[in-house]
């Protein structure tokens, strides 16, 4: 049998197979509270190794979305708890990311129309949240030039990214993933284009623009255990009007020197290397060759902790990948939104269906909990 369909120990957790569901955002809760339609989506797709839940913010601050399932209130929470016994009784395991998307937010979204919240006070420029537009709609709407935290507000993040993973385990999750890739807030600390700040979160060491980064993650270890936490990252990557700079790979080298060094139970790369970055003005991220050789360096310092990779994965890549020992499991996207019995498709070579992508925001059962297995 494929290493790609053996079980698998990752940290606290056994896995069936080394195949993750990648966090999707769906935009589909207008409470913004998980509920018995949701529980569905994810209890159809739990032949996966691992579920990866949409990103779920841990404040409403930490929004840039509509209709996105936080785990902030106790009403979240509950909800929440509807999709992990689904996926529970139907023999999966389940991760929450949970998420603060720093400047890529609106006033729309926040409490009292208030400025989204960043490293600096540097614009995203060209990105886009889904807010309100001035008509009172949601639309995707230009996040505007951010207000820089405060040191003192950096140290209540850290704790309410500690709560958060508090709340999941509460909900039921089997752990959690730290959404720290793809230009939000984490990203914003680290990159030092964007970090222009004078205090100890300043970009002028690589200890200080990572210090944010390690903080929250002692802190959820502190509260869950370093067996139920994962992180999710992104090199090369520039998503949001991230910008390429010089020290990448001194900087991911060191972050998962620190990660192996605390034996978390996953990183979670996102291969941006080789595809436009949306939501950007920019292109495409640094060349495949490099990411590769980063990720094999990487590997090196997480002896104990497991490497999953997203992006422009197939079975093929995906099984390659595990046998030369480059990664541990390989985790699918898109093909999760029309494939909820993706496992059985790549282990009997079945076709996949293809994604109507008009669905993927937003909207109710269509395209979410419509798509059938594969009729054999």
């Amino acid at each position: 049998m494929s290493k790609l369909f053996a079980e698998f120990r990752m940290g606290d957790t056994t896995l069936k197979n080394r195949i993750v569901m990648a966090p999707l955002t769906r935009s589909r809760a207008p409470d913004d509270a998980a509920d018995e339609r949701v529980a569905l989506y994810y209890a159809q797709r739990a032949t996966a190794g691992l579920i990866v839940s949409e990103g779920t913010p841990i404040s409403r601050e930490g929004q840039g979305y509509l209709f996105n399932p936080g785990i902030f209130t106790a009403e979240q929470i509950a909800g929440w708890r509807l999709t992990t016994h689904s996926v529970h009784a139907a023999g999966g395991k389940m991760f929450a990311q949970i998420w603060h998307v720093g400047r890529v937010s609106h006033p729309s979204i926040q409490e009292g129309g208030k400025l989204p919240v960043s490293a600096s006070s540097k614009q995203a420029v060209g990105a886009t949240a889904f807010g309100y537009d001035a008509d009172g709609k949601p639309a995707l709407v230009a996040p505007p030039a951010p207000r820089q935290l405060t040191t003192a507000e950096v140290a209540r993040i850290v704790g309410e990214f500690a709560q958060a993973a508090e709340n999941a385990i509460e909900a039921g999750f089997d752990g959690v993933e730290i959404h720290g890739a793809n230009g939000y807030l984490f990203e914003q600390f680290m990159n030092p284009l964007v970090n222009d700040r004078t205090d100890q979160y300043s970009a002028d060491q690589l200890e200080n623009r990572l210090r944010f980064t390690l903080q929250v993650i002692d802190a959820v270890v502190a509260r869950i255990g370093a067996g139920r936490v994962g992180i999710r990252i992104s090199p090369y990557g520039q998503l949001f009007d991230m910008p390429l700079y010089e020290q990448i790979d001194e900087t991911y080298t060191a972050l998962a020197t620190e990660i192996g060094a605390r034996q978390l139970a996953y990183v979670h790369v996102m291969d941006q290397s080789g595809f436009p970055a949306p939501g950007t003005e920019g292109g495409g991220g640094g060349p495949k060759a490099t990411f590769i050789n980063l990720l094999s360096t990487m590997k090196s310092k997480l002896p104990d902790t497991a490497l999953i990779l997203a992006g422009g994965m197939s079975r093929q890549r995906a099984q390659d990948l595990i046998n030369d020992g480059i990664i541990d499991l390989a985790a699918f996207g898109t093909a999760y939104i029309s494939n909820p019995d993706l496992v059985a498709r790549l282990q009997n070579n079945w076709p996949l269906t293809d994604a109507k992508r008009e669905t993927f925001y937003g909207g109710g059962a269509e395209g979410y909990i419509d798509y059938a297995p594969h009729q054999g």
